[in-house]
């Protein structure tokens, strides 16, 4: 009879990061930091690029096993401390080459040579490259700019979800593309083809409030659709609205309805960073509208420390998410002038309903959620406002609308007067001042002065657009002779 097998004891299964050792990596980091201090740049950028590396890599390794949420955490926090201490080696490298060239003992292309001999140092000398030394600039000039911005910046993107890596990085403080000064307060300019997109699934109230308007990329295909819209931004940028009304200027986050009752839709694309989550919390906490439509990063889905995030996604969840499978044309600054690009964002629209109860989020609880190609739209009809789609209904008890939405001549006859009666009192006016001083739409002071010039009333504009000026040329009493 054969003995039996003798079998080692069993071992206990690593756990996923055990081949992670966090706390060796979290004491190569604090040397790397050590090293910075002590003024060994090179060596401290050696080390935290080395220790970089290896907490990125553990935490793709924790999210791909699914390891717990405090794992991850902490791979998340290693690769932060490492990414800034990177950062400011790199920015201590840049400011000491250049103290190097001012000194005249770095060779400089184009300029004579400040000491005799050959024995000029060379960039290789430093143990870098063009490339390496052109990123350590651009942080540089970002920090002397905006003290503290890599820090603050590696922290935001940490609260919004996203794991701080050398390219969101890049991208976040704009020395991939644009410098803070150049992108402003967090204003890109919205595609048109992606409101195009979202009014192809989702209907709203006859008039929408654009809190973050900047120039009204994201207005005017809305007003193109026959909606009012109320304008607003926390920058003035004169932004005028269809109806002749100019933005208010004002913090959305300092904003409150003026009194009880039901407040219009908001559909905008929301400033980024730092006042995002701030943002979206408010919107739903203090403003509570039938319908929220916000353009974001699809990242917004996650995150989990930031408590205006866990408000606004588990306790109001929106009722649908419409992810642009295609990543949107890029959302360039203001002012961009250059060749145009995909974004580098994933980004859907994320759309709230308000239930009859006062709450948000689909009855069942779950967020539907839809894929769509913005290239399908470009060219597609649209819902008008209240047309359906998700809109919910409206509906007065005791005052019922019986009268029908009035044609473009029919709104002319109707403000013809009113628009004679405020042009006679000046000497010279130009279309958006009409607009405002008779509260009437862009489309219906336009026709109307077409009727004025041709009556000879006024003079033709002095130049193209709303701003082109008109003389009145007779008056019955006013102040024009």
């Amino acid at each position: 009879m054969m003995a039996a097998l003798a079998l080692p004891d069993p071992q206990p299964i690593p756990a996923p990061l055990d081949r992670f050792d966090a706390i060796a990596l979290a004491e190569r980091i604090n040397h790397a930091r050590q090293l910075l201090d002590a003024g060994d740049i090179m060596a401290s950028l050696t080390y935290s690029e080395g220790a970089y590396d290896e907490a990125k890599a553990a935490h793709g390794f924790a999210a791909k096993v699914k390891a717990s949420e405090g794992v991850i955490a902490r791979a998340h926090a290693l690769v932060a401390e490492a990414l800034e201490i990177r950062s400011l080696a790199k920015i201590a490298l840049a400011n000491e080459y250049e103290r190097a060239q001012a000194a005249g003992v770095v060779a400089s292309r184009g300029r004579p040579k400040k000491v005799s001999g050959e024995d000029l140092l060379k960039l290789a000398d430093f143990r870098v490259d063009k490339r390496l030394l052109s990123e350590a600039r651009k942080l540089r000039d970002q920090e002397v700019a905006n003290p503290g911005i890599i820090g603050r910046t590696i922290a935001a993107l940490s609260a919004d979800g996203i794991l701080p890596t050398k390219a969101s990085l890049r991208a976040a403080i704009g020395t991939a593309s644009a410098s803070k000064e150049e992108r402003g307060d967090n204003f890109y300019q919205t595609p048109a083809v992606a409101t195009i997109s979202l009014l192809a699934f989702e209907s709203f109230s006859s008039t929408i409030w654009e809190p973050a308007c900047g120039a009204g990329a994201i207005s005017r295909v809305l007003e193109a659709q026959g909606y009012d819209v109320i304008l607003s931004d926390l920058v003035d940028r004169g932004t005028i609205s269809e109806a002749g009304d100019v933005q208010s200027v004002g913090d959305f986050l300092l904003s409150k309805p003026e009194g009880e009752g039901e407040g219009p839709d908001i559909v905008t694309n929301p400033p980024y960073g730092e006042v995002l989550n701030a943002f979206v919390a408010h919107a739903l906490r203090v403003h509570k509208p039938r319908k929220l439509a916000l353009l974001l990063n699809l990242n917004f889905k996650c995150g989990f420390a930031d408590d205006d995030r866990n408000f606004v996604m588990d306790e109001c969840p929106p009722s649908r998410v419409y992810v642009f499978k295609r990543r949107l044309p890029m959302m360039h600054r203001e002012g961009y002038d250059g060749p145009k690009a995909s974004s580098r964002m994933n980004t859907a629209w994320f759309v709230w309903e308000r239930n009859e109860d006062g709450t948000y989020g689909d009855p069942d609880g779950w967020t539907k959620e839809r894929r769509i190609d913005w290239r399908d739209f470009a060219d597609t009809d649209t819902l008008e406002p209240g047309e359906g789609g998700h809109s919910l209904g409206i509906h007065f008890d005791d005052a019922p609308r019986t009268t029908p939405k009035l044609e473009l001549h029919e709104r002319v006859d109707r403000d013809r007067e009113d628009a004679r009666a405020w042009v006679l009192q000046r000497d010279e006016f130009d279309r958006a001042e009409l607009c405002r001083g008779i509260g009437r739409r862009d489309s219906t002071v336009e026709a109307i002065i077409a009727e004025f010039v041709a009556g000879g009333l006024i003079s033709p504009a002095s130049e193209p657009g709303r701003l082109g000026r008109h003389k009145v040329l007779r008056s019955t009493g006013g102040a024009a002779a």
